[in-house]
């Protein structure tokens, strides 16, 4: 039987409790993130989590789906640019000071795996370059890397820091030695409807990557893979499968 919990997270870091759903006792953690509604059960209304169930049900895989900000500070805006950027700052603290090292109390383990899809995307890969060490893989669906499409063009330092096909040509010194030594990143992506922006974003953040000397695989499916839950099911169940 699937051992699914429903719970409000405190956290301290984002100033009120956060809406997860986990899955699962035992086995590989993997952090979901949702996509541009930021809902908690997203995975489990998509089908993903039963899709993953046999891993889950086995102790291979222990899930966790929080929610995510994405609707307030990225789609729907109804503030200025400086405050949705420090609550987003704010959510980014919450996973890597609060949400990580809960989980690595409850299972017993390191290797954690971030994985989204569109949005999401954005968040897991962000995560795996700023956090290399916390996250052993980062890997994105379908993504939409340019956080300043999101913000009409305009950027401060919090839309530049979030906006991975920006950065990332800019890393170096240190930080970029740690991603190097640490990071793994799957850049995921369909060649049929829909996938267009996301297709051409993929591309180009994964050079960046490359010329940055960053582990990338990039992985482009066909060009009748269209930008929907039918294929990143598929995509979703492959590469945690490669994980295992």
């Amino acid at each position: 039987m699937l051992h699914a919990r429903h719970e409000h997270s405190p956290s301290a870091a984002y100033g009120r409790p956060v809406h997860m759903w986990t899955y699962g006792h035992a086995g590989r953690p993997v952090l979901a993130f949702p996509t541009a509604g930021g809902y908690a059960h997203e995975w489990e209304h998509h089908g993903v989590v039963k899709t993953l169930a046999d891993w889950i049900e086995a102790g291979r895989i222990r899930l966790y789906c929080p929610e995510t900000n994405a609707a307030a500070v990225w789609i729907h805006p109804g503030t200025d640019l400086a405050d949705r950027m420090a609550r987003h700052q704010a959510y980014e603290q919450f996973i890597s000071q609060e949400l990580v090292p809960r989980i690595w109390a409850e299972s017993g383990r390191r290797d954690i795996a971030v994985i989204g899809a569109s949005v999401g995307a954005m968040y897991a890969v962000n995560a795996g370059l700023k956090h290399p060490e916390l996250f052993s893989h980062a890997i994105g669906l379908s993504g939409r890397y340019r956080a300043n499409y999101f913000t009409g063009g305009s950027r401060d330092e919090g839309v530049y820091f979030s906006d991975p096909s920006a950065y990332v040509w800019n890393l170096g010194g240190d930080h970029l030695a740690r991603v190097r030594h640490h990071a793994k990143i799957t850049l995921v992506c369909g060649q049929g409807a829909h996938e267009g922006t996301c297709l051409a974003e993929t591309r180009h953040l994964a050079s960046g990557l490359s010329s940055a000397g960053v582990p990338t695989w990039l992985d482009l499916w066909g060009q009748d893979v269209s930008h929907d839950w039918k294929w990143w099911r598929r995509q979703i169940r492959y590469h945690i499968g490669m994980l295992l």
